[in-house]
């Protein structure tokens, strides 16, 4: 089968790569000349694991091809997929600029039937919304499919290969066994395709980020209650997981979610709520919590050291929202950062792979520094704050921590270290939801 798919970014990247690699021919469509040339050689523009090998492989095999051109993409496309940017606006709501534009150019070229798939993550209506467009511009015969993703950073490739569940939004059955033979290869078990009305299939998106991030803040919530009745958060995690009704998913208390998804589509569903005169109470508090969690860390690190931190030096690992990605989008760290260097502090960070994305997020900030490795950071540091659970800080050698600092403290922002380890090195140790360790 042919395919289009229009917007190279992370979900259009990774989706048209996978659909190469099961055999299709997938052109990869982008406005950014720059981006595309890169591409071509095989050079990927975001870090994730699998990714630039498959794209290496199927641009060898001439299975994936990359271009500005759309024209020709689209008459020679039977599916043509939709996975531009969808920008949060002002006002929480998404920006479907992207989307209706590529709707638009979409219609322009088309020669004959085509599936057109919504895989950019939109708010319910959007699908009627490109309808209406395509309709306005052509007379040549279609269907609109929403089909939303649901990859995980740092683990897409596995998750489009080994999908839970692939949601399909269609009225027109030859729409919907279009996207049943192009999903087969992925899906054994065909109970993994849910097929539904596109409204639904919109909704669906959002409602299961804001389920998730609804776990985190209601963790991260219950964390600050268990360090104020000398509870562990841990222990009670463990607890509640073993409840085959609750489980252990999305349970781990933290600074907070980030990323690209669920800041954003939290905001996006709670607009739509407004739009239709409906009020999310549970999802406005999840996004309170989310908001306020880095900074509770923060005052853990005042509370130790005191409001004014002039003079004092601090080394941060991790930099991404979450480990095995580059993205830094509502990460954690960047509050926590400002906060340090608006406090007088000093910071030296070190990230796996997130430095250059740190520098642009970050710009030319006084007081802010990068090391190529984590135990550099330590140097003349009065504390560690650790916001990244990236593998290789899960067993770092603690006592060289502990000999690298002026003093051994450490603020954990995501509980990688056993209380009783920490007190026998003799560390400060301040994590998330848990008592404080003080030196022996």
């Amino acid at each position: 089968m042919k395919i289009c798919v229009i917007g190279t970014g992370y979900v259009g990247l990774v989706a048209g790569t996978c659909f190469a690699n099961s055999g299709n021919t997938v052109y990869g469509i982008d406005v950014n000349a720059e981006k595309i040339e890169k591409l071509k050689n095989g050079v990927i523009p975001i870090y994730e694991p699998g990714l630039t090998e498959m794209v290496r492989t199927n641009l060898e095999k001439g299975r994936l091809m990359f271009s500005t051109s759309l024209k020709k993409a689209v008459e020679n496309s039977a599916i043509i997929f939709i996975a531009v940017g969808t920008p949060e606006d002002e006002d929480g709501s998404a920006d479907l600029s992207y989307v209706i534009s590529a709707a638009q150019s979409i219609a322009k070229h088309m020669n004959g039937y085509k599936v057109i798939v919504n895989k950019s993550t939109v708010p319910v209506g959007t699908a009627d919304k490109v309808k209406e467009t395509v309709a306005s511009i052509t007379s040549h015969p279609f269907d609109i499919v929403s089909n939303p993703e649901f990859l995980k950073e740092g683990a897409a490739v596995d998750d489009f290969l080994k999908p839970d569940r692939i949601i399909l939004g269609a009225e027109n059955q030859k729409a919907i066994d279009m996207m049943i033979d192009l999903y087969t290869p992925f899906v054994r078990k065909r109970e993994r395709l849910i097929v539904m009305d596109n409204r639904s299939a919109e909704m669906t998106k959002y409602a299961a980020n804001a389920m998730l991030a609804t776990r985190i803040s209601f963790m991260n919530d219950l964390s600050i209650l268990s360090e104020k009745v000398g509870a562990d958060i841990e222990a009670i995690r463990k607890g509640i997981g073993s409840d085959s009704r609750i489980g252990i998913s999305f349970l781990f208390p933290g600074v907070g979610y980030g990323g690209s998804c669920f800041p954003k589509d939290v905001k996006a569903i709670l607009k739509t709520g407004e739009e239709y005169g409906h009020h999310l109470r549970i999802v406005n508090a999840v996004e309170q919590v989310n908001r306020s969690q880095p900074l509770h860390l923060l005052s853990k690190i005042t509370s130790h050291f005191g409001s004014d931190l002039s003079g004092r030096h601090f080394a941060v690992w991790g930099l991404s929202f979450k480990p095995n990605t580059d993205d830094m989008r509502e990460a954690p760290v960047i509050p926590v950062v400002h906060e340090l260097l608006r406090a007088g502090a000093t910071v030296t960070a070190y990230d796996p792979v997130a430095i250059e994305n740190a520098k642009r997020k970050f710009g030319e900030l006084s007081g802010l520094s990068y090391a190529e490795d984590a135990y550099e950071t330590l140097k003349d540091a009065d504390a560690l704050v650790l916001m990244t659970e990236w593998m290789e800080f899960r067993k770092p050698d603690l006592q060289k921590v502990a000999e690298l600092l002026k003093k051994p403290v450490l603020f954990d922002g995501r509980n990688l270290f056993k209380l009783g380890k920490m007190k026998e090195l003799g560390f400060s140790y301040y994590s998330i939801g848990r008592p404080v360790v003080s030196p022996k």
